[in-house]
């Protein structure tokens, strides 16, 4: 029998619910130490690697104050390999906290899980899928994450 959070799915799901609820902490809580994020798209300006929880911690602290996601409007996975990764397709819709204009976005992320803890996160988010209002906020926050 599997702990209740211990497959690349159930990781992965429980990180969505997270972020939902703005629980960064919550969310951290499910990356190992040595996790490693990428995000292949990230536009200039943008990280594309981020190495170590600490960094990942630095990416995603401001997340709240500058998107508020509201609900996720669609979501698939796909395991690969067994049980320590999956692919998830998803689509979030919500806020850009500082100027209350709307933000959707599509992602693909491939997430593996060693011990019940997210190792590697990668993200395939769409650049072009950022509100103008978006970039303006986000030069206003000093260490803003993107979803």
């Amino acid at each position: 029998m599997t702990d209740p959070v211990s497959t690349a799915d159930q990781v992965f799901r429980r990180s969505l619910e997270l972020l939902l609820a703005k629980d960064i902490v919550g969310w951290l809580a499910l990356c190992a130490d040595d996790i490693v994020a990428e995000f292949p798209f990230a536009p200039e300006g943008y990280p594309r690697q981020l190495a170590g929880k600490a960094a990942v911690a630095g990416y995603m602290q401001d997340y709240p104050e500058l998107i508020d996601l509201q609900r996720i409007t669609s979501l698939e996975t796909h395991a690969i390999g067994g049980s320590e990764r999956v692919v998830g397709e998803w689509s979030a819709e919500g806020r850009v906290v500082p100027t209350d204009t709307p933000y959707a976005m599509s992602y693909v992320v491939f997430v593996s899980v060693r011990d019940g803890l997210m190792t590697h996160y990668r993200d395939y988010w769409n650049p072009l899928g950022i509100p103008s209002s978006f970039s303006d906020a986000k030069s206003h926050q000093t260490g803003a994450a993107t979803a």
